[in-house]
């Protein structure tokens, strides 16, 4: 069986895995103090245009969430997200845990707007609620969609109108890289807080790479790493993986692959007569198909059931990752047929 179901079921790319051979047997500092993490921040900050910002290397999404958030935040202050979002639904409330409520809004397409931040910041009024301090969204969404330029630009702007910090969360951040209205790299870093470049779903074995552009953010954030035990020991396990990512052209590169291996699916699912519950284009797809023919899906693919749409139907999630043939694509296709 060829499973559909996540973006981080394989190791990791071979480029990443021949980088972390080589240096195996090199001995270095811990604690990602070492020449690999510095070659890798350097790299990254070249990409950025940026010497100013800091950046830390981490093992999770979730991990890396709940200590920028917990950091950014004082006791009484609350971050705003979507309904959907991750440190909404799938984080096992990590962010709650340390006493930072998560104000929410349905979603649209998966993404939030002005108008809802809006509406959260005038509903909080004084000392007797929570203060709404940070706002938090994904590139790419929970449901496959990604914020444009413009739209990121928006949101930036009403962050700041309201001195309100803007955290993004790029677990698959490759995936909206390569789109063509989607803010570059340099651009997330002029028109954000804090943003983190997503490894685990992006080819790496794991790892998250946090940049924090706001001066306000940085200060002894070392300490919250630590203190929150995230601080690998072997720290240039991480450097020498996003070092290996970001050679070349290949973080950008999986990213591109990765939608193409999805498009394959969604023309051949459109083909044959299935609509999408949102459009993606992106590696997640969201199709909506009939309960027999899932039946017979599940005999030779796993899937990730999302919901019922009707007593007849439901909606399914499929993500393609770096390791994905276009071959076993075309196959879903051709088997979708008969």
């Amino acid at each position: 069986m060829y499973n559909f179901a996540s973006d981080y079921l394989e190791g990791a790319h071979p480029k990443v895995m021949e980088a972390l051979n080589q240096t195996n047997f090199v001995q270095t500092v811990g604690y990602g103090e070492d020449e690999y993490c510095q070659k890798a921040k350097d790299k990254i900050k070249k990409i950025l245009n940026n010497e100013n910002v800091d950046i830390h290397f981490l093992v999770g999404g979730t991990q890396t969430n709940m200590i920028m958030i917990s950091s950014a935040l004082k006791d009484y202050q609350a971050v705003i997200a979507v309904d959907s979002g991750h440190i909404n639904v799938h984080e096992t409330g990590a962010v709650e845990f340390t006493g930072h409520k998560v104000l929410t809004k349905p979603h649209q397409e998966g993404k939030i707007n002005c108008a809802m931040i809006e509406e959260i910041v005038s509903g909080h009024t004084d000392e007797h609620m929570v203060q709404p301090k940070m706002v938090y969204i994904s590139q790419t969404t929970e449901y496959g969609t990604y914020y444009t330029l413009d739209e990121l630009k928006e949101i930036y702007q009403c962050c700041q109108k309201h001195h309100l910090y803007l955290f993004i969360d790029g677990a698959r951040l490759g995936s909206a890289l390569v789109l063509n209205d989607a803010p570059t790299l340099q651009e997330m870093a002029m028109y954000s807080d804090a943003f983190y470049i997503g490894g685990t779903k992006m080819g790496a074995l794991f790892g998250e790479c946090l940049v924090i552009i706001n001066d306000e953010l940085k200060t002894d954030f070392r300490y919250h790493i630590k203190q929150k035990g995230a601080m690998l020991a072997k720290g240039r396990l991480l450097g020498v993986q996003f070092d290996a990512l970001f050679e070349g052209d290949l973080y950008l590169e999986i990213g591109k692959h990765e939608n193409e291996c999805a498009n394959i699916l969604k023309e051949g699912l459109k083909k044959n007569g299935y609509s999408m519950y949102i459009e993606s284009p992106s590696n997640q797809l969201f199709p909506i198909i009939d309960h027999e023919t899932l039946q017979k899906i599940h005999q030779k693919y796993i899937t990730t059931p999302m919901f019922e749409v009707d007593e007849n139907h439901s909606c399914i999630r499929l993500v393609t990752s770096w390791a994905t043939s276009k071959e076993v694509c075309y196959e879903f296709v051709k088997d979708l047929e008969k």
